[in-house]
């Protein structure tokens, strides 16, 4: 893991949003930094439809002298809306500690100690300083949620979690995570951030009173609900509660606007999205479902964005005193901006308003990671925002 360095975040400049991120484009705007103060290193979001520009991103950057990581999502999120065209850098007085680690291992308990064998050195052993470990996903990586189980028994609540998924929105496969060097896939980026408030997240989805068993799953696939074959019973799920009929040809188009429900203990609902019906009648969501889990079907049109944006602004002045001048870093769902639409915009220029947040930089996410309350478990989750002021 790449070493942290003295944060003086008073000093830094502000994101900077790059529209041409081709050479000239790029070394252009970066003149904005170059008047307050060449930062030491950046945090890179660039927009699938730009990944061929990575190299001279790249090389800009390093002929700068900024050290930068960075990663490919389907769209960025600027103030209230979802760009492919552009970069978004995002300035650090220092990089912070940073690990890439390409090609995780199936099993994820081994995944899971290749990242804190890379992180652990850089925490904080006296208990009195607490780190945000924030890590970006390839969302081609099968196992999150179980590589986030196992993270947990080894680094405990020394740090707090937070993170995202990167890729394709068509979730093909591709390099999707990089440093200064390379670009990689099938892995994890994680970044040390040097306080402890983790990032805020909330998906406002209300579950019904209806409630299956996942009888049959593996990782990410639901084989079977209640004994049935899961297709079966999640189409007369759909047809009955929202008079929808699916069938294979249409089955993307609604399914992304009916995810399930995952019911926890205490009564929070964690989200996976169905986007693909495979030949053998099972369901290939994002993110595990565990076997045995108590599934109801949601309703995206019934989401309550105003109660979720309010929730966000509400848990924003708990944890971090508010947004005041920083810009407000801000993921967003890309199974929820299917399900809003044009809605979703007016949702981050609420989001925006609520929280006065003078500007919203971000990503179009493919899952996040994060505890529905204040240094909570770490879990994998869909159809959320995840914010986090920055500088």
């Amino acid at each position: 893991m790449s070493p942290a360095g003295k944060q003086d975040t008073m000093n830094e400049p502000r994101p900077l949003y790059c529209g041409r991120p081709d050479t000239a484009g790029l070394s252009d705007s970066l003149r904005d930094w170059r008047s307050a103060g060449m930062p030491g290193g950046a945090l890179v979001l660039l927009p699938e439809a730009e990944k061929d520009r990575l190299p001279s991103i790249q090389a800009v950057l390093a002929a700068e002298g900024i050290a930068h990581v960075g990663a490919i999502f389907p769209a960025l999120v600027k103030d209230d809306g979802f760009l492919r065209e552009g970069a978004l850098l995002l300035p650090f007085d220092r990089l912070p500690a940073t690990a890439l680690i390409p090609s995780l291992p199936a099993d994820a308990a081994a995944a899971a100690r290749r990242i804190a064998d890379a992180v652990e050195p850089h925490i904080a052993g006296n208990g009195t300083t607490q780190s945000t470990l924030f890590m970006i996903f390839d969302a081609m990586v099968p196992t999150i949620g179980s590589i986030l189980d196992a993270l947990y028994l080894r680094l405990a609540d020394r740090v707090a979690y937070a993170g995202v998924n990167a890729g394709s929105e068509t979730f093909q496969p591709m390099p999707c995570l990089f440093d200064s060097r390379e670009s990689v896939s099938g892995g994890v980026l994680c970044l040390l951030l040097p306080d402890g408030r983790g990032a805020v997240l909330d998906h406002g989805y209300d579950a019904p009173q209806d409630i299956v068993t996942a009888t049959a799953t593996e990782g990410n696939r639901v084989i079977g609900i209640d004994w049935r074959p899961a297709f079966e019973v999640y189409r007369e799920q759909v047809r009955g509660l929202y008079d929808v009929d699916l069938n294979r040809e249409n089955f993307y188009e609604y399914a992304t606007h009916f995810p399930f429900g995952i019911l926890l203990a205490n009564n929070d609902v964690v989200v996976r999205i169905p986007v693909a019906l495979e030949d053998d009648g099972s369901l290939f969501c994002v993110g595990e479902v565990p076997a045995n889990s108590m599934l109801t079907l949601l309703n995206a049109p019934r989401i309550d964005s105003v109660r979720s944006v309010n929730r966000l602004a509400a848990l924003l002045r708990e944890g971090f005193g508010g947004v005041g001048e920083r810009h407000l870093l801000t993921f967003y769902c890309a199974g929820r901006h299917l399900h809003l639409g044009a809605d979703s915009r007016r949702e981050l220029g609420r989001l925006r308003e609520e929280t006065r947040a003078p500007a919203l930089v971000g990503a179009l996410s493919l899952g996040e990671i994060g505890s529905l309350t204040p240094w909570g478990y770490p879990l994998f989750h869909n159809a959320t925002l995840v914010c986090r002021p920055w500088n």
